[in-house]
């Protein structure tokens, strides 16, 4: 047992942190704040309710910055209109299916570039080895969608496994910053996989399905992450909405 031959208040800074380097290594950086969060609510409790001069060794300024709690990204919501606005404005068939996709599938760059002719199954698509380390992922995309990848795939492609969008990744994020410009906004690649899941949400579509279909989340707090916050006019236009 870790200290176990020690009193607790012989507990140092550099003991917690070395244990907490040795016992998180290899973990996401997720798992090692709810590590530190569990020994500092232990030495809480010590000083809450046995020895109230104790000190927490957890609350040192250096452990506290090294597993601090990550300040979740603000991002502006984009407004189906714009999105759409955004795809009708792109002529380049490549560059509209590339939009389309994350737009409308949720999917991201990295899954869009990786696409194969072998994956297309007329609505659904195969992701082969995602980023959730299952063997395959489906997404499901529009029928009208479906028609024009495929029609698009087996014009550029040979053969089953050659790339349906066989660019890099940089350069398909300067394909979407040059869409944003044509309506006057910067647009990075995942702010279109959010947009599908906040239009989604607010169309009524179950918040399990927007997890595990659209985004294909392993749970529900890293979706409700993606759809952000609601500003008063937002929450006011839609309980207008609701009851007019």
């Amino acid at each position: 047992m870790e200290f176990g031959d020690q009193e607790v208040d012989q507990v140092t800074s550099d003991d917690v942190l070395r244990f907490l380097n040795r016992f998180t290594e290899g973990n996401k950086p997720y798992t090692k704040r709810i590590r530190y969060s569990h020994i500092c609510s232990y030495f809480n409790f010590i000083r809450n309710n046995l020895d109230h001069s104790f000190i927490n060794p957890c609350d040192s300024p250096m452990i506290r910055k090294i597993y601090r709690q990550r300040v979740a990204s603000k991002w502006e919501i984009i407004e189906k209109e714009t999105v759409d606005e955004i795809i009708f404005r792109t002529t380049k068939t490549r560059n509209r299916l590339m939009l389309e996709l994350m737009a409308r599938g949720g999917m991201r760059i990295g899954e869009v570039l990786k696409l194969r002719l072998r994956d297309l199954q007329d609505r659904k698509l195969i992701l082969q080895e995602p980023k959730s380390g299952r063997e395959h992922e489906i997404v499901f995309i529009p029928q009208k969608v479906a028609d024009r990848l495929r029609e698009y795939a087996l014009e550029v492609c040979k053969n089953p496994d050659d790339r349906i969008f066989p660019i890099s990744y940089e350069g398909a994020r300067v394909i979407v910053a040059k869409a944003g410009k044509l309506v006057g906004i910067r647009l990075r690649p995942h702010d279109l996989r959010r947009h599908s899941a906040t239009y989604a949400s607010r169309s009524g579509v179950p918040i399990e399905i927007v997890s595990k279909v659209i985004l294909r989340h392993a749970n529900l707090s890293t979706t409700q992450r993606y759809l952000g916050t609601i500003s008063d006019v937002e929450a006011i236009r839609w309980i207008e909405n609701i009851y007019c």
